[in-house]
């Protein structure tokens, strides 16, 4: 992963906008979007974006401690700047580390496709019903499952249909919709250690799973695909209590 991608709240702070024309109004544009004050080059601020890529511009204020973009320069960036599809407060960030815009322009175009209108009345919706979660839900290992399954594929909040957002409270009743409270561990064998080989399958079940059991072959890349809060278990072989929730065991194909 070449960079750590981060969403910066930018509300009323100062961020030095650098350049004129075309370039400079597009960048000046998003960072009204995002509430940012925007200054001239001697001001205070900790970010800047230079929308000519002047190289002795960008020295200038990395000197100074700034974080600087400079527009069409990847290799002068301490930051860039993503693709953005906008379902507030969804934010999707496309980013290619500067290699290729035009495919980061593409790529949301295709996800901006899929994506329902009314995603963002999801994500509130769920925000204001966070008290009443917790309560039908105490344990925080019985809530995470519970709001996996309901955001599952054919889930009764599936974010990918339009209906979801009404169908919160109908949720919230039926105790999260397609979860069967069964904990189990699932056996996958991997044909590759190219993450890109992976079954549907297996995609689905390290993005769901509380743990990963693995043999010591398994490549971290294919870990990589796991939950970010997953636990990851090295061990010889299958365990006979993989503990509470979804587990897995990962080894390679002889």
């Amino acid at each position: 992963m070449h960079s750590l991608p981060v969403f910066l709240r930018l509300q009323g702070r100062a961020v030095i906008l650098t350049g004129e024309g075309e370039a400079a109004d597009a960048k000046r544009r998003l960072l009204e979007r995002a509430g940012a004050r925007i200054v001239g080059e001697a001001a205070e601020a900790t970010l800047a974006i230079v929308s000519d890529g002047d190289a002795a511009t960008v020295q200038r204020l990395r000197a100074r401690g700034i974080l600087v973009n400079a527009t069409d320069r990847p290799e002068l960036c301490d930051f860039t700047l993503p693709a953005i599809v906008d379902r507030e407060p969804v934010l999707i960030a496309i980013g290619t580390g500067g290699a290729s815009a035009g495919l980061a322009k593409a790529l949301r175009q295709r996800i901006e496709a899929l994506l329902p209108a009314r995603l963002g009345l999801l994500a509130t919706a769920l925000h204001d019903a966070r008290a009443a979660i917790r309560q039908r839900w105490p344990d925080a290992a019985a809530r995470r499952r519970a709001i996996d399954a309901g955001l599952a594929v054919r889930g009764l909040i599936d974010p990918l249909s339009d209906k979801a957002v009404d169908a919160v409270p109908h949720w919230l009743s039926e105790g999260g919709g397609l979860w069967t409270g069964a904990d189990r561990l699932e056996n996958i064998r991997l044909l590759s250690g190219d993450p890109d080989d992976l079954s549907l399958r297996a995609a689905r079940l390290l993005g769901e799973a509380d743990r990963v059991y693995h043999a010591p072959d398994v490549p971290a890349a294919i870990l990589d695909r796991a939950r970010a809060d997953a636990v990851r278990i090295l061990a010889d072989a299958p365990p006979d209590d993989p503990g509470a929730g979804l587990s897995l065991w990962m080894e390679m194909t002889p």
